[in-house]
This record gives C-alpha cells, structure tokens and sequence, in this order.
C-alpha cells in the first residue's frame, strides 16, 4: 500500500509534491521520510511520509553541516582565525609531525589522522574530547596537507578541540547557545532526555541482490584507509547503521556523526545561515558564506578512493551531488541518506530525512530528483 503523503507546500511548489509522492510510490511500504525546504528564509516545503511531522532521525554525517557551522561564525567573529597552526589553539596536536598543519587544512580534512592505529570504543565515540585526545598523538596516514581524505567519524572532534581550546566551550555548547535555541531548530547535538520519544530508530539497509554484490565486492580489510576511518579496526568494530541507536551517542551527540534532527531542523538551520528568519538577520555574511564554500580540497580522496570535494568542512554539494546548485553552496549529507544544504545564489535551503539506511550509503538518490524539483520551483519564483 502506498504511503500516504501528508504536509503542505507553497504556492508554485506544488510539483515537489507530486515528485515526492511519485517517489514514495516506488519505495517499500514501509518507507518513513521527511522533506522540507525554504527560499530567502520562508518555508514552502513541508513534507512526510510514514510517520509524523515531529519525528526526529538520526542524521549522522548531516551532523557536520552544524559542527562547520559553529567554525564559520567563529571565524567570522575573529576568534578563530583559518590560516594559523593548529597548535596555536591546541599545542599537543603537534605530535607525530602535524605541527605545520592550519585551521584551514584541518577543516578541508588535510589533516592525515581519520583514526587511530587500534580504533575508538563505543565510549570514545560518543565523546569528542576523548577523540581529540587519542587523535593528538596519532602519526597521520598521510603527509598533512599533501593530500585529502574524508575524516568521517573524527572531523567534528578535531573542529570541536579546536572551538574549545579558543573559547572555552564545546562546539555543542556554543551551537545550542547560537543557533540551535535562537531559531528553536529541531537538530539537536546532545538529544535531551523529554525528547526521546520522539526518535525513530535507525532501520538496516535492504538492498537488492544486485546492490549486496556491489557491496560484497568493496574491500573490507581492517586496515585499509576506509575501514580505520570508519573504525572497523577497532576490537568491536563500529556498525555504523546502529550508531544514532545507542543511547549514549544521542545523549553527548558527538558533532561528526551524533545529530538527530527532523528535515524541518535541517533545512532551518541552514536557512539561518544564509536567510533572514523569524525577522533575524542571517547567521553568515556572504563573504563568509564564499570562503566556506570555495574549492578547498577537491579529486581524489584517499578514503573513498573516488573523486570528492570539500570547502572548508563542508561538502561541495553543486560538484558532488546536485550540479544545477549555485557555485558556493555549502551543505552535507549524512551515511542514512540524509541531505542538506544552502544555496546562496536562489536563497534555497533544503532539508531531507528518511529512517530506513539507503544503498550505498551518504545522501539517498532522491534527493536528486527532490531538490533538483524544489530549485527548479525556487527558481521560477
């Protein structure tokens, strides 16, 4: 039985309806997903399907779009400044040679240390301090600076090490205070306890044989780059669809991989970013919003061993996924299948969630079809 789609959307986006219906129509019936969106800080999109509109999903890489967000402002605001050493905020990070290494290296994911030798406990997961620590005396599996490659369960920690060293606060701390409670945002890094029963578990993957041969043929060693950055080298290797389903995770909500959100917290903070919103001004000015956005690290990525692009933290989601966004687009998607972004040049800033884990992994492929529908209405406007 096809989901029923529930929700509202604006005046001339009434075709990102009938493009999410038509996909919910071909997805299992059990299917649970969310999708909003904004143009120049007015909701117009705002979707369900399978479930409610207040439930919340564990997002995970997603989470870094609010870790950088937190950068950003810093930035912004003088208190960080990209071109100095990491050392000069965090002096133990110059162990094993990574002395050398910027700010702005570190976030572009430059940095060489995805892991460590031996791999993370549950505990050390769940703790960005405790992965600041072990990864302050990691030897980096690269040269840092010489190349790139997604640091995907441990950039939150590095940013996050590195905005408590200069401020004295952690990243979660400071994105509650600034974004999270000014704009009431349903993305919450540290889910509070009254708002447990609102989280929807995970589900595993489901792919179809053909997708499980592709997935079968993927090495898997413990020891190559994408296993320890992934940390299935540790003694209990990290089972990543699970990972927003262990309590603690969503309890400290780690800023790599910890958020839990709804596609409305989504897509309101990055409306935020780049908007006015409820008659604030936007969190980001535009030159701010441009350097973030900019080519930092783009081509191979020795992690994924594919072509990737990051700016600063951020993914380059107009190079990466969806190539009729504006240049400087800034954005991330998360291993579930989540997406979110802000488009600068339309004013547009999406939003999407879905509870069951997508084939391959990173942002679902409707999102495609979803924003590419959103923009092209956005567009019209």
């Amino acid at each position: 039985m096809t989901q029923e789609i529930h929700g509202t959307v604006a005046d001339g986006f009434e075709g990102v309806r009938e493009e999410f219906a038509s996909f919910v129509a071909g997805e299992r019936p059990d299917y649970e997903g969310q999708l909003c969106a904004y143009v120049h800080g007015r909701k117009v999109v705002d979707l369900w399907a399978g479930t409610d509109a207040d439930a919340l999903y564990g997002v995970f890489s997603s989470t870094k779009g609010a870790a950088y967000l937190v950068v950003a402002l810093l930035v912004q605001d003088g208190t960080l400044e990209l071109d100095r050493k990491v050392t000069y905020y965090w002096p133990e990070f110059a162990a094993e040679g990574k002395g050398a290494l910027t700010l702005r290296d570190l976030l572009a994911h430059r940095a060489g240390v995805v892991g460590t030798d031996s791999g993370f406990t549950l505990a050390e997961l769940a703790d960005d301090r405790q992965l600041a620590e072990r990864l302050a005396d990691q030897r980096p599996f690269w040269r840092p600076g010489t190349a790139f490659g997604y640091h995907a369960m441990v950039s939150g920690a590095l940013a996050g090490e590195v905005v408590r060293r200069a401020t004295g606060r952690t990243l979660q701390e400071v994105y509650q205070e600034r974004i999270r409670t000014p704009y009431a945002l349903d993305f919450h890094l540290g889910l509070p306890a009254p708002q447990e029963s609102r989280f929807r578990t995970t589900q595993p993957m489901a792919p179809t044989p053909d997708q499980q041969a592709l997935l079968d043929a993927t090495p898997t060693g413990p020891h190559t780059l994408a296993s320890i950055a992934f940390n299935r080298n540790a003694t209990e290797p990290t089972d990543l669809a699970s990972l927003p389903n262990m309590p603690l995770i969503r309890a400290k909500g780690p800023a790599s991989v910890g958020g839990v959100a709804s596609a409305r917290g989504l897509a309101g903070m990055y409306a935020a970013a780049i908007s006015e919103v409820g008659g604030q001004a936007p969190l980001l000015k535009p030159d701010t919003v441009a350097e973030f956005g900019q080519f930092h690290s783009v081509g191979y990525d020795l992690v994924s061993r594919a072509h990737r692009s990051f700016g600063l933290g951020f993914q380059i989601t107009a190079d990466m996924a969806h190539p009729f966004l504006g240049a400087g687009t800034i954005g991330h998607s998360g291993a579930s299948g989540s997406q979110a972004f802000a488009d600068p040049w339309s004013g547009l800033a999406y939003g999407y969630t879905r509870r069951r884990f997508a084939f391959p992994g990173g942002a679902a492929p409707e999102n495609d079809r979803l924003a590419q529908a959103i923009h092209t209405a956005a567009l019209a406007l």
